[in-house]
């Protein structure tokens, strides 16, 4: 659906998301340990809001691997262990979380852009993860060629369709053991008017339906993602003067019903440094969690604190309209 509106300059004040609320986000019991390893990464996609690519060397140290295996250790309240990057599979640390996490009976997420399964030394990753019985979630955001090529760079299509083909030889898609979900994004708005993200439903029968017919592929959900004006998504809009007008248009599609189901409420997400944030978003924002007393958390606090829920409320910024606009959206897709 197309939703025209006025056009909005860039020195118009940005929306709150705090005043739309009208209430305080509420900090509820973590049970979801979402951690960014790094920025290093074989691909440097358009729209990724981590700017990650191939000349990044930031990743995880093994002080903080020590601190988030001693987490997992002593939280059992911890039920998913949610693992992204950069290429996650690319930064220190990886194998030792997976191993862990599955040694002690958690879910385990692996945020993959499944063309690092044909980097030197990582083809093992198929069987890698039917192994530790790994949850993929593969960004593919579009089930046609040009559209996913021109977003995260020639000859990604093709590699992840391979990808995708040999996470199904190994049961993916077809064991219930063995979950593959595919993530959608749209593009990154150049002109107004702007649209809201399709919906994940119709959009699922869609994808389900070429991809079996064109290269015989299953998979279990998809999940629709909108693009938040954070990152390259955030320089691009700058770039074509449309930051304001685009974060206005998410305002101006926010949608209450969304509120209940938004992950910051029950996750804590963790940098290379240790540095906890609310959600992946705000830690790429530079928007750190905060105890009740205004102080910025880190591992080494939550350990000394012997406790993971110190946090009563949710940082907010207007970046956070991107998750309550339309249906939706979460690194587990729509939320209504």
């Amino acid at each position: 659906m197309v939703l025209s509106r006025p056009t909005v300059h860039n020195s118009a004040p940005e929306p709150s998301f705090e005043t739309a609320l009208r209430q305080p986000l509420t900090k509820r019991t973590v049970r979801v340990l979402q951690i960014n390893l790094g920025r290093r990464c074989n691909l440097a996609c358009t729209h990724c809001h981590v700017e990650a690519g191939p000349h990044r060397t930031e990743e995880l140290s093994s002080t903080v691997l020590a601190q988030l295996l001693t987490v997992l250790d002593r939280f059992p309240q911890i039920h998913t262990v949610d693992l992204t990057g950069g290429a996650p599979e690319m930064n220190f640390g990886f194998r030792p979380l997976v191993e862990k996490a599955r040694s002690l009976g958690k879910s385990i997420i692996v945020r993959s852009n499944l063309t690092i399964f044909f980097e030197p030394g990582y083809e093992d990753l198929p069987d890698y993860f039917a192994q530790h019985q790994v949850r993929v979630v593969a960004s593919l955001p579009c089930y046609l060629q040009d559209n996913v090529d021109k977003m995260r760079g020639p000859g990604v299509y093709n590699n992840s369709i391979r990808a995708i083909q040999q996470l199904n030889a190994r049961g993916y898609g077809r064991d219930p053991n063995l979950v593959l979900d595919l993530v959608y994004n749209p593009p990154v708005p150049t002109a107004e008017p702007f649209r809201l993200t399709p919906s994940q439903q119709g959009l699922e029968q869609d994808y389900k339906a070429y991809l079996a017919d064109h290269f015989a592929i299953a998979f279990n959900q998809l999940l629709t993602i909108t693009n938040l004006p954070i990152g390259r998504t955030r320089f691009h809009l700058e770039h074509r003067k449309l930051l304001t007008p685009y974060i206005q248009f998410l305002a101006e599609n926010h949608n209450p019903a969304t509120v209940a189901g938004l992950m910051c409420r029950d996750e804590l997400s963790i940098d290379y440094l240790g540095q906890v944030y609310d959600c992946d978003f705000n830690q790429m924002a530079g928007v750190p969690a905060q105890t009740p007393d205004g102080q910025p958390l880190t591992l080494a606090g939550l350990l000394s604190a012997g406790c993971l829920d110190v946090i009563e409320q949710v940082q907010t910024r207007p970046h956070c309209f991107g998750c309550t606009a339309g249906s939706g959206s979460s690194c587990g897709g729509a939320l209504v």
